[in-house]
């Protein structure tokens, strides 16, 4: 496993991964990760989440190797299925997920997502509309979904 750090608009982004690809990308106070890695999923972690942070990039193309329950694994995917610019509810996922009931479940396992903004949990509002609850900080959450409004259209 190798991890590489990223100075960020929202602070440092420290990125895990083996030659499967990326097992976690996370917000960390301090870090004594290199700055560039010679491993490939690494290399283009950091560059897709620089283009997506210069409003260049609206997906992510890259291996991902987290691990999770099969539920946790599920849910993730879903969230990938959330477009860029847009918000959904944790009832709505559940929903997605056949199992409407979930709803907690859903939250749960987004809280446990490792791989921030490239599966985006920071996509997921309540069910009112307001911001809940987000690893990074409700903060950083505002800010990816104000930055993602911002460039929402700019791309074709």
């Amino acid at each position: 496993m190798q991890q590489l750090q990223l100075p960020s608009p929202l602070g440092l982004i420290e990125i895990t991964a083996s030659e499967q690809g990326i097992h976690s990308i996370y917000f960390v106070d301090s870090s004594s990760a290199p700055t560039h890695s010679s491993l490939a999923a690494l290399a283009a972690c950091k560059q897709q989440l620089t283009d997506y942070f210069a409003g260049q990039r609206q997906q992510f193309e890259l291996p991902l190797a987290a691990t999770g329950t099969t539920f946790q694994q599920q849910v993730w995917a879903a969230l990938c299925t959330i477009d860029y610019g847009q918000t959904c509810s944790y009832a709505a996922i559940a929903q997605q997920l056949d199992n409407p009931k979930a709803v907690r479940a859903v939250g749960a396992a987004n809280g446990r997502n490792p791989l921030s903004i490239v599966v985006p949990c920071h996509r997921v509002i309540g069910a009112n509309g307001s911001l809940t609850g987000y690893a990074g900080g409700l903060e950083r959450k505002l800010w990816l979904l104000e930055h993602e409004q911002k460039y929402g259209f700019a791309l074709s």
